[in-house]
């Protein structure tokens, strides 16, 4: 039996042949010629940060989505679809894969139904961190100035 441990054609059959020393190895190439200076990425304090968008939590109703105010009241309503806003639905706590759909442990019993307005002593209201895509805008400056392009 021969000492090669795979037997296929091709596999370690003979040492590649010995290079030329006397000029580049081939198949390597030159290094590359410095270039021009161009756009510089990075200053002495560092490297630019990118423009993001600016970011703000917003409480949203869990049924339709219109956006609410914090601090929330225990008999306040949203304005768009009259559900009850102190409810388990809106709460940081609410899970619907936990015990009485619930993840505080202290919660004893279940509440129900989940939509309708409750005094629940853990109530959290749930906020979401969105991006603002939006910017504040006085709302004369649009149309002022579509009319400033017609101006004389």
């Amino acid at each position: 039996m021969s000492e090669r441990k795979y037997r296929q054609r091709g596999y370690q059959d003979e040492k590649p042949p010995a290079r030329d020393r006397s000029g580049p190895p081939q198949g390597e190439r030159k290094p590359p010629e410095p270039r021009a200076p161009g756009r510089q990425f990075q200053d002495a304090a560092g490297p630019k940060t990118p423009n993001l968008m600016a970011m703000h939590e917003v409480f949203k109703c869990a049924r339709c989505g219109h956006k609410l105010s914090t601090p929330v009241g225990e008999a306040d309503r949203c304005a768009r679809c009259g559900t009850a806003v102190h409810a388990c639905i809106n709460c940081v706590s609410f899970d619907t894969g936990a015990r009485w759909e619930c993840s505080q442990p202290a919660v004893t019993a279940r509440m129900a139904p989940k939509d309708e307005a409750n005094n629940c002593a853990y109530f959290a209201a749930r906020t979401t961190v969105e991006r603002q895509t939006t910017t504040q805008v006085a709302p004369n400056t649009a149309r002022q100035a579509f009319d400033d392009l017609f101006k004389i």
